[in-house]
């Protein structure tokens, strides 16, 4: 079937949900499940190291570009992780379920960066331009979503369940609905996906020369320190944050938390929440395609980072859970307007020749960002109490936002996003360097 025949504005959203869920299952449902199972905050924040797939993806990204088509891998791997959240499904109702959760969230993570690759390749192939551009707020909402969906939603499945099954009941029956949705999905997939026409790579072999080619073309490109240093340090107090907000909201009063139950968690991280991320993911598509990076880009960082204070608020007064929902919606909101900003530029830093390779590599270091200063989080939040942990946070934000005055945003065009087609030396250079979630 041709590209035409089906619609992006249907299979995009699937394929970032499809994409966003996984990542959420691993680095936030994995979060409150084991924290229900008696595991310390400091073991909480070391399990951080699960992401490290979604770091490294970039060392096998070019095998994705070189293998096969984008729809064969993506189809695969969502057949995986339909019988990997079996596992975790079985594994729950197990004496012995931390270990093993750990190894399959572990395998889980590898399966995911790969369909990661595939998906953000794919992304690329059967959309032109203009569509690209155009499908950048809503594929980020999407993802998004399937992160409230994980976090909210299925949270809250196994908490309220766990209220009167048990908690290792709870999280089962929680997992194994996460096995129903990736089966679903993958059907629906097989079924609807477009086979985009792409340029057979597959019988030019995956070579060392190959291999120089994709990094020495990214890392050769104009400003790469700058770029690097943005890229890696831009979402460092976001991390801190994130990944001990709900040990935070799940935490008795006496050790510094809100004390909310696992299901109340789940209700906040998914009603109200949800409608004001893709507000934000859709208003920060439109306003950098409207007037460009150079005039939003520091605005909406500013904006999501700022957001982080009202943890700190939540920290220090302790409000109820009306409180607690009204701060989590306004973060899920300033959340999607920087990160929507925050993809665009990414996407111009990718080449068309090695497209999924070169944006592996940009998410594999936004990944490295994450990832190391949330493994000490952990320990932070011991060491500081979460009211001085959530300023630090705020604190770690500023590098990231100061690195954005020394980015080429003067060789971007304001209308770079909307000249994606275009053939100038500016956003040609987007379709010819691609884009992501």
């Amino acid at each position: 079937m041709r590209v035409k025949e089906r619609k992006p504005s249907i299979y995009i959203p699937t394929l970032y949900l499809a994409e966003g869920l996984p990542y959420t299952i691993v680095n936030s449902m994995s979060v409150v499940f084991f924290k229900n199972l008696g595991l310390s905050n400091e073991l909480i924040g070391l399990t951080s190291w699960l992401a490290l797939p979604w770091t490294i993806k970039l060392f096998w990204g070019p095998f994705v570009d070189l293998i096969g088509t984008k729809r064969k891998w993506i189809l695969t791997c969502q057949l995986m992780l339909t019988v990997l959240t079996g596992f975790l499904a079985s594994d729950a109702l197990t004496s012995n379920a931390i270990p093993l959760a750990f190894f399959v969230f572990a395998v889980m993570a590898f399966v995911s960066a790969t369909q990661d690759i595939a998906i953000d390749g794919y992304y690329m192939e059967a959309l032109t331009g203009k569509e690209q551009a155009y499908f950048i707020g809503i594929r980020s909402a999407a993802y998004k979503v399937a992160w409230l969906l994980g976090s909210g939603g299925l949270v809250f499945l196994a908490g309220k369940l766990g209220e009167f099954l048990g908690v290792q009941n709870g999280w089962a029956i929680s997992f194994a609905t996460s096995a129903v949705l990736f089966l679903v999905l993958s059907a629906f997939h097989s079924f609807y996906l477009p086979h985009p026409s792409q340029k057979s790579n597959e019988s030019s072999g995956v070579t060392l020369s190959v291999f120089g080619r994709v990094f020495s073309t990214y890392f050769q490109q104009p400003a790469i320190l700058p770029i690097v240093l943005y890229i890696l340090t831009f979402r460092l107090g976001d991390a801190l944050m994130l990944k001990m907000a709900q040990p935070f909201l799940l935490d008795p009063v006496e050790k510094g938390g809100l004390a909310i139950s696992t299901a109340d968690v789940g209700i906040i991280y998914g009603t109200v929440g949800m409608l004001f991320l893709i507000a934000g993911g859709i208003l920060g598509g439109f306003l950098v395609s409207k007037d460009g990076l150079k005039k939003w880009l520091w605005p909406t960082a500013l904006i999501q980072n700022s957001a982080i204070l009202l943890y700190w608020l939540l920290a220090l007064y302790k409000p109820g859970l009306t409180g607690v929902a009204v701060v989590n919606s306004i973060e899920q909101f300033s959340y999607g307007l920087g990160v929507s900003a925050y993809t665009v530029f990414l996407l111009t830093t990718v080449k068309q020749e090695f497209k999924a390779a070169h944006y592996a590599i940009a998410t594999g270091m936004m990944a490295l960002g994450l990832l190391v200063p949330q493994s000490i989080s952990g320990y932070l939040v011991t060491w500081l109490g979460y009211t001085n942990f959530f300023l630090l946070s705020f604190c770690a934000a500023i590098p990231g936002i100061i690195t954005i005055f020394f980015l080429p945003l003067n060789k971007i065009p304001e209308t770079t996003i909307q000249s994606v087609e275009g053939e100038s030396n500016g956003i040609q250079e987007v379709r010819e360097v691609g884009p992501s979630c």
